[in-house]
């Protein structure tokens, strides 16, 4: 079969070789964790955990059945390979070959596999996980990965660009120009490299963040962008100047999000999955530049004061597209297919510690649990009659914020910021209006949330709390009191409103049992103000 030729009808055959003419290796650890629950046939997938089996084993992952799409997505585009090579036993070696043979079977004329991101996701992980997944597989085989890949990459590569508005058309540019380089298809190359600048300008806003406002999503391009980058540079090519600029963007764009752990903050679709990856992201994409303290397209804000920090959402969410909603196979296309409506909402650490956090997101989950978790009320912000600021949609959103407005003023180190948003105005005939205060010191930050318009209706002001955190109710002085894991002390005070604590969630790997501080208004009352500051606690006796 050496030098076979596939055919696709329209399209022009291809001579698909014996293995891919240039040695790929996928850049991104993996979690051996999980690597070991795939061999007890379990998938996680951003925190949601299905079966994923062989079809003589009873599975059912591949079909509509199996899940919800996001995580067939993630099945059909095999990102799980990473975790199987971490795991990096011959059992794991096995058990990815029997997975992609029982795909080849079963799953690669499902709708969800054709869709271009998935194509491309796919192409991308079979090629960087060439050695482990089919190198000393046997022949039949490893005939039937490459024979495969070449058929999809043609498909993929003649229907570029992809215009979806989201970062599954950088994927799959890129599966393309992989293919185009592992297949030695020179005027595949051509036209991805053509295509590239424009794909580039339409994922990357001036200010480097990403068009989904998601800062999870722009940790991905930027991953897209250094693998593109070294799949250039490895076929001995010049990279496209828009290429570099972006990087140089994106990455100080990346680092606004970051809090003293090192962590992303939990905005649109967010998950906390540590630093050791966005460490290894922009040491891979040799970043540099500091963070800075406003992405003027995104709308997002920075405030930083001694060993404090405040990151703020004050953006609108991405414009509805035109044309169909969602893809073939349930994707959805909008930019806005993740985001949250959590504007106005905040987050807080002190040092290392994580204090004040949005609950974070499951995007793979099944629907209800996925749109409580982007709900106003699982973002610390105001929600005002129970009512999300924005509508969500299985398709993104419906009824949005349209406006919103900042002002940002500092004076010998102490920084105001004054936002608000219109999410309410069409049913309530209300603005919600925030004015944050951080000091000097950074010890002391004051709010006050107010809800301006003729009527005002009932609204509650939350809080999110780290899992971290301790909270204990002051009911005499209608407080919480916070303990850090340093053990730091900080009080959250509020006047026209009555403080309660509830049971919050937070999502990193598995959700985590947590608490809120929630700020409940009755009607009438236009504003509540608050105040969060540092205390200094006599230690509990054997402390220190």
């Amino acid at each position: 079969m050496r030098g076979a030729r596939k055919v696709v009808a329209g399209l022009k055959p291809v001579k698909v070789p014996e293995a891919p003419a240039r040695a790929f290796r996928d850049l991104w650890p993996g979690d051996a964790a999980r690597g070991q629950r795939l061999l007890r046939g379990e998938c996680e997938v951003q925190g949601s955990t299905r079966p994923l089996m062989l079809i003589q084993e009873g599975g059912q992952g591949w079909s509509p059945a199996g899940g919800p799409p996001a995580w067939r997505a993630a099945v059909h585009g095999f990102t799980w390979l990473r975790d199987l090579r971490a795991l990096g036993t011959d059992g794991a070696r096995l058990r990815a070959r029997d997975l992609a043979a029982d795909w080849l079977a079963n799953g690669a004329q499902e709708a969800m596999a054709v869709v271009p991101e998935v194509v491309g996701t796919r192409i991308s992980a079979w090629l960087g996980h060439w050695d482990f997944l089919a190198a000393t597989a046997e022949d039949g085989f490893r005939r039937a990965i490459m024979v495969r890949l070449a058929q999809d990459a043609r498909v993929l590569v003649a229907g570029l660009p992809d215009e979806c508005g989201h970062r599954g058309a950088l994927a799959a540019l890129k599966g393309g120009l992989a293919a185009a380089v592992a297949l030695a298809e020179e005027a595949w190359i051509s036209r991805c490299l053509r295509l590239l600048p424009a794909e580039i300008d339409r994922q990357i806003l001036p200010d480097g963040a990403h068009v989904e406002r998601s800062p999870a999503q722009l940790l991905l391009a930027v991953q897209d962008l250094i693998e593109i980058r070294n799949l250039i540079h490895g076929a001995g090519l010049e990279a496209p100047p828009h290429l570099g600029l972006a990087l140089d963007r994106a990455a100080p764009a990346l680092r606004l999000f970051r809090h003293g752990d090192g962590g992303l903050a939990l905005f649109n679709g967010t998950r906390d999955e540590g630093a050791a990856l966005v460490d290894l992201v922009l040491t891979q994409g040799q970043a540099r530049g500091r963070a800075p303290l406003i992405l003027g397209e995104a709308g997002f804000q920075r405030l930083q004061a001694g060993r404090t920090l405040v990151i703020v959402d004050c953006g609108a969410p991405p414009e509805a597209q035109r044309g169909p909603s969602s893809g073939p196979a349930g994707l959805p296309r909008h930019a806005d297919r993740l985001h949250g409506a959590g504007t106005l909402s905040f987050e807080l650490s002190v040092g290392r510690d994580r204090v004040i956090v949005n609950c974070g997101a499951a995007p793979a989950a099944e629907a209800a649990w996925r749109d409580a978790l982007r709900s106003t009320a699982a973002h610390s912000t105001l929600t005002l009659s129970d009512t999300n600021s924005s509508e969500l949609k299985d398709d993104g959103l419906g009824r949005r914020v349209e406006s919103v407005e900042a002002e940002r003023q500092e004076a010998n180190g102490a920084q105001w910021l004054d936002a608000s948003h219109d999410g309410y105005k069409k049913g309530f005939g209300v603005i919600h209006r925030r004015r944050l205060y951080l000091s000097e010191s950074g010890d002391d930050l004051r709010g006050e949330d107010a809800v301006e318009g003729e009527d005002t209706p009932a609204f509650a002001i939350r809080f999110h709390l780290h899992p971290g955190i301790v909270a204990s109710l002051q009911e005499d002085e209608n407080a919480v009191l916070l303990r850090l894991p340093s053990g730091a002390s900080w009080r959250l005070r509020a006047s026209r409103a009555k403080a309660g604590l509830e049971e919050s969630v937070f999502m990193a790997g598995e959700p985590r049992r947590s608490s809120q501080v929630v700020l409940t208004a009755e009607a009438g009352i236009a504003s509540v103000q608050w105040a969060l500051s540092r205390v200094n606690l006599p230690q509990p006796a054997g402390e220190g």
